[in-house]
C-alpha cells in the first residue's frame, strides 16, 4: 500500500498521484524563482559532504532507532566504487512472482560476473535453474531521473544456463525456443552449463526468459557507518518492472532491494555466506525456517531505511493496525533527497482492512483488501503550500487554507483533483509477515505497479513486495488516535535561507526538467 507511492492505500485516481508530484515539482521549481527558495536546502538535519557525496541519515522520529544498538551514519559515493562480491541477504521475490538469490562480483576493469539462483518457492529451497552472466559495465553520469543513483551501461559478452532439475526443464521448455544457441532442452543434463546468449548469437533465447541486466542502468552505494559495529556497504540496483512485457526495456527510476557486500554485511547473516560460496552448479539452498503463518499485524511498523520509489520518490512509511477494530493509518513522509532528511510533505490514510485467504502464488503471504477513507496532507514547504492553494474550491481541501506545517483532511472534498486523489477507494493487497535472524518481526507489503497505477482490481494484486518494514511496538497504540503528535514537529519546519545567486536555480530547473523528460521517454 503506498497511494501510488505518493501515499499508499491509494484510489483508482490515486495512481495518478505520480503525474501530481511531478506537476508540484516543475511549480516548485517555478515558486523558487519567485521566492528565492532553495528547494534542496530546507534545513531539518546535518548534512556533511566528503570528497565525492556524502550524508548523515536523520530521521525525523525516535521509532526507527528502536530496534538499532546505535546511530547510523550513511555515505554514498558518486560514482559509486563497485569492486568486490555482493550478495542477497534474503530470498528474494520479483514480480511474477520470481524468486532467486544473486551474487555480482565487480573487477577493477570494470567486467563483471553475475549468478542469478532461481527457485521453485518463495523459500528459495528448492533450485530450478542458475544464470552465469558475465559482462563489462560503464559508468555514465549522474542519474537525471533519481537524485543520488548513478547511471550505467553494461554490455553482455555471455550467459550461461544451469539446470538443477528435471522438473525445471521441464517448465522451461515451455517457455524457450527449441534451440537457444547451445541449449537444447530436450538433451539437457542437470548439473551442465549450456551457452544460452553470447556476442554472435541474438538474444531470444534472453527474452524468452524474461530475462535483461537493465537493473544495471541505476546504481547506488551506501556505506552505513555503526558506532560499535563497524561498516555495512549495500548495493541497490534498478528496480524490476512490474508488468512482464515491459521489465526487458524499462529504464529504472527505483531500486530493488539492496546486496550487501560480503565482506562488509550485516553479522551475523546466515544467508550471505551461502550465496557468497554459490556457483552455477551449487546454488544456494536456502535453510527452511520456522512455518510462518501470518503473525498479528497489532502495533506500529515503520521503514528501516530511506525508500526510493520509480519517479523520483522519496519516502519513509509509518504504519499502525488495530486488527480488534480492522482499522489501518500510514503516514506517508516525502522528502526531495535520498537521505530522508529534506521533507516536501507528508501523507496520513486510513480505513479498514479484511484479511483474506493464503496466496496461491507467494507461499506464506496473505490475500488482504484495503478501504480508504480518509486522507489527510501537510505541506512541509512553502512552495508546496501555494501549489495547493491554487487549485479551485471544492477540488483539494480548503481553498486558499494550506500553510506550511498545518495538516488539511481531504475527505470533504472526495480527494484531491490536483494529487489525483479520489475518495473512498478499495485496494487488492498481498501481506507477508517474518522474523529475521535477529528475533526483529518484518511486514512486507505488496510492491506497487510500475505505471503508478492502483492494484484496485483483484488481478491487479501484487506478486512481490515492498522493502519490509520493522515492528516498532506493540498493539497499545490505535489509528483512531490520529498520531496527534506525529505532526507537531511538522510545525517546526524551517525554510531554507533565500538564494544568492543563479546558478543553482539554473541546475534544479534543468534537473527537474530534464527528468520529466526522460521519465516520459523511457517510460513504457
Amino acid at each position: 500500500m503506498k497511494c501510488a507511492e505518493a501515499g499508499n492505500m491509494s484510489n483508482g485516481r490515486f495512481s495518478h498521484l505520480l503525474r501530481g508530484v511531478w506537476l508540484l515539482w516543475l511549480w516548485q521549481a517555478v515558486f523558487v524563482a519567485g521566492t528565492g527558495t532553495k528547494l534542496w536546502e530546507v534545513p531539518t538535519a546535518s548534512f556533511t559532504s566528503s570528497s565525492n557525496h556524502s550524508e548523515s541519515l536523520q530521521w525525523e522520529h525516535g521509532c526507527q532507532y528502536r530496534h538499532l544498538q546505535d546511530r547510523v551514519t550513511i555515505t554514498a559515493d558518486i560514482p559509486p566504487r563497485l569492486d568486490g562480491t555482493w550478495v542477497s541477504t534474503r530470498c528474494e521475490v520479483r514480480p511474477g512472482p520470481e524468486f532467486l538469490t544473486r551474487s555480482y562480483t565487480f573487477n577493477p576493469s570494470r567486467h563483471f560476473q553475475a549468478l542469478q539462483h532461481y527457485y521453485t518457492d518463495s523459500g528459495c529451497e528448492e533450485p530450478a535453474y542458475s544464470l552465469l552472466i558475465r559482462g563489462k559495465l560503464r559508468m555514465r553520469q549522474a542519474s537525471w531521473i533519481t537524485r543520488g543513483g548513478t547511471e550505467a551501461e553494461h554490455h553482455l559478452s555471455k550467459v550461461g544456463m544451469v539446470v538443477h532439475s528435471m522438473a525445471a526443464k521441464h517448465r522451461l521448455a515451455s517457455r524457450l525456443p527449441r534451440t537457444c544457441v547451445e541449449l537444447t532442452l530436450g538433451h539437457v543434463v542437470p548439473g551442465k552449463l549450456y551457452e544460452l546468449y553470447n556476442t554472435r548469437a541474438g538474444r531470444g533465447c534472453l527474452e524468452a526468459l524474461g530475462f535483461s541486466m537493465v537493473e544495471m542502468g541505476l546504481m547506488r552505494v551506501e556505506t552505513h557507518h555503526h558506532s560499535h559495529r563497524g561498516k555495512v556497504q549495500e548495493l541497490l540496483l534498478g528496480d524490476i518492472h512490474t508488468d512482464w512485457t515491459q521489465r526487458t526495456h524499462y529504464r529504472p527510476a527505483g531500486y530493488q532491494q539492496p546486496l550487501q557486500n560480503a565482506m562488509h554485511h550485516i553479522h551475523p547473516c546466515p544467508v550471505c555466506a551461502l550465496v557468497y560460496r554459490s556457483s552455477e552448479q551449487r546454488p544456494p539452498v536456502l535453510p527452511r525456517g520456522p512455518a510462518a503463518p501470518l503473525l498479528s499485524l497489532a502495533g506500529r511498523w515503520v521503514s528501516q531505511r530511506c525508500e526510493t520509489r520509480p519517479n523520483v520518490l522519496f519516502l519513509t512509511r509509518d504504519f499502525t493496525f488495530d486488527p480488534e477494530q480492522h482499522a489501518w493509518e500510514g503516514v506517508y513522509r516525502h522528502y526531495s533527497d535520498p537521505a530522508c532528511s529534506q521533507p516536501t510533505f507528508t501523507l496520513r490514510a486510513s480505513g479498514h482492512y479484511a484479511q483474506g485467504n493464503p496466496s496461491a502464488k507467494v507461499s506464506g503471504a496473505t490475500e488482504f483488501v484495503f478501504k480508504v477513507t480518509q486522507v489527510r496532507v501537510t505541506a512541509a514547504e512553502e512552495p508546496t503550500a501555494k501549489l495547493l492553494n491554487v487549485t479551485r474550491p471544492g477540488k483539494c481541501g480548503r481553498a486558499g487554507g494550506w500553510e506550511v506545517g498545518v495538516e488539511q483532511d481531504l475527505t470533504p472534498t472526495d480527494g484531491c483533483t490536483l494529487l489525483g486523489i479520489k475518495l473512498p477507494h478499495k485496494e487488492y493487497e498481498l501481506f507477508k509477515t517474518e522474523v529475521d535472524h535477529r528475533k526483529h518481526r518484518l511486514l512486507f507489503i505488496g510492491e506497487r505497479p510500475t505505471d503508478g497505477s492502483s492494484p484496485d482490481r483483484p488481478q491487479r494484486r501484487p506478486t512481490s513486495f515492498q522493502a519490509p518494514m520493522v515492528l516498532c511496538s506493540g498493539g497499545a497504540t490505535r489509528p483512531s488516535q490520529r498520531y496527534s503528535s506525529a505532526f507537531s514537529s511538522s510545525k517546526q519546519v524551517q525554510l531554507a535561507a533565500a538564494a544568492s545567486g543563479t546558478e543553482r536555480l539554473a541546475q534544479l530547473v534543468l534537473l527537474v526538467l530534464g527528468s520529466v523528460l526522460c521519465s516520459s521517454f523511457w517510460a513504457y
